[in-house]
């Protein structure tokens, strides 16, 4: 045994010794690469055939953009299974190629691509709007909100993982942010669950498949991104959300009620000594009033028409410092926490925006979105088909890249494919109308977001929960409580390709 361990030990510091030289030997050799071009760029005409040793740009400058495409998205799948950040790997690899395929005059296309994205005023509430997540999560109130829930629902067979998903709804109003929402409620639901006996599967599943529901219903941080890539109206798009997040709320609560109905040791119910009365309950609702007020004054604003985006996200972010401050939770301190986490989670978002941009924008230059566009509409697919080939391949990103890389890598191509399609509709059920046809897929893509969250064996939502679980339960476990949610979502998925009017009629009612 002793001579195995020791085997063992040599062979993993040879490996070791091994990964290191590699890694020097590439710094080095990445080093010598850019000193020859830093010296061709400064001291030899780019558009002569002189140079100093060697030559990178333009080397890639005849390859056909099918090879291109494999090459492009191959290197960026294989920094990506290195661990390098989605931010960096993007926009470094989308300079890379930009180089080699023109030259270094080409690379005007850098900025060329990030300065319209900066001035667009849209992005200005996405800060704004976790800057009031992150108040309104320091405030006290999330807590204070499943309580309430907790009490009303409490008497019920699976009312903890009800009441659950109940204050998930709320919060996905009041937040827009998923990694706030599913460890707020892991933290604070898990344990409450738990103690009470119920099935680890119902209790994961119903803090995970509730804390998506911030993907789509407003304000949603990705609904405002979709918006500013696809030039669509933020508010049409916050208002065809609406009735399909609600739509699975109330599913996830139908699916937990169903379950524990039909075998009661799935989510017990509170004993009736801890119980409260129709009035003890009715004076708790006052603890709902302030949350309650500030969603629907922010939401009623940006519907109505009133304020823009950014205007309700300025007046959402102020009514989340009064709120703290009549919760007495409001100080410097809490000032700064709130800050720095909106600084941090803004600047994640908008390096993604940037370096997706540059990748993605000079691969359509290159003709790449002819390239897809003729790729799939050649295989001959009712569109319909096509349709469900681009659902599959998001849910297939979503496994491996973060929910905004989704967007500025796929969105971009996918969306002028969808407008090249008629969808008269399925079985003779309504059809699409052409002018609600990128709304439409837009709330496709947020559900299928939502799946992206939930989906084995990389989704976001099972590692958020991972970090608030006991240690008793397993990995294993956290999946199969997913599936089942999964599958619910699937199905609205479903519901909302085969009846349009769920995501078009509240924006027509409201706009026109």
């Amino acid at each position: 045994m002793t001579s195995n361990t020791a085997n063992t030990r040599d062979a993993g510091s040879l490996t070791g010794k091994l990964g290191t030289w590699l890694m020097i030997l590439a710094t080095v050799t990445l080093g010598l690469i850019v000193l020859v071009e830093t010296i061709n760029i400064l001291f030899y005409d780019p558009f002569s055939d002189e140079y100093f040793l060697f030559r990178l740009s333009g080397s890639l400058a005849n390859v056909e953009i099918g090879p291109l495409t494999y090459l492009m998205f191959g290197s960026l799948l294989v920094a990506l299974m290195m661990g390098l950040p989605l931010a960096f790997v993007t926009g470094g690899l989308g300079v890379v190629f930009i180089y080699l395929v023109g030259d270094s005059l080409m690379l005007n296309i850098i900025p060329s691509r990030i300065f319209p994205m900066m001035t667009n005023s849209d992005l200005a509430a996405i800060p704004l709007f976790i800057f009031m997540a992150s108040m309104l999560e320091r405030a006290g109130l999330i807590e204070e909100m499943f309580n309430v829930v907790y009490k009303w629902m409490g008497g019920l067979s699976g009312g903890l993982a009800t009441a659950t998903i109940l204050a998930s709804t709320i919060l996905a109003a009041m937040v827009g942010v998923i990694g706030a929402a599913v460890v707020t409620m892991g933290i604070i639901a898990l344990p409450a669950m738990l103690k009470r006996g119920y099935d680890h599967q119902i209790a994961l599943g119903s803090i995970m498949a509730g804390g998506t529901l911030g993907i789509l219903i407003p304000p949603s941080i990705l609904a405002i991104l979709y918006a500013v890539v696809a030039q669509q109206s933020v508010g049409e798009l916050y208002l065809g959300a609406v009735v399909p997040g609600l739509m699975l709320s109330v599913m996830y609560i139908a699916y937990v009620l169903i379950r524990t109905w039909m075998k009661p040791s799935l989510g017990p119910a509170v004993p009736k000594d801890e119980r409260i009365g129709l009035a003890d309950k009715l004076r708790l609702l006052k603890d709902l009033i302030a949350p309650i007020f500030l969603v629907g004054l922010v939401l009623g604003l940006l519907f109505g028409g009133i304020a823009t985006p950014v205007e309700a996200a300025g007046i959402g972010s102020f009514g989340a410092i009064l709120v703290a401050w009549k919760h007495k939770a409001f100080s410097v301190a809490t000032l700064k926490e709130a800050s720095v986490t909106t600084a941090k989670a803004s600047a994640m978002v908008l390096w993604i925006m940037f370096g997706a941009s540059v990748f993605v924008g000079f691969y359509i230059l290159q003709g790449g979105q002819t390239f897809i566009t003729d790729s799939i509409l050649g295989t001959g697919l009712s569109p319909y088909g096509i349709l469900f080939l681009l659902m599959v391949l998001l849910v297939i990103l979503g496994m491996f890249l973060d929910w905004v890389g989704i967007l500025l890598l796929a969105v971009p191509i996918f969306i002028p494919i969808v407008e090249a399609l008629t969808f008269d509709g399925l079985f003779g059920l309504p059809a699409v109308p052409g002018k609600d046809v990128v709304l439409w897929f837009g709330v496709l893509y947020l559900v299928n977001m939502q799946m992206s969250f939930l989906s084995p064996p990389f989704g976001y939502a099972l590692f958020y929960i991972r970090g608030v679980c006991p240690p008793e339960i397993s990995m294993a476990t956290i999946f199969r409580s997913a599936l089942a949610f999964l599958a619910l979502q699937a199905l609205g998925l479903l519901l909302c390709i085969l009846f349009p009017a769920l995501v078009t009629w509240l924006p027509n009612l409201v706009y026109g």
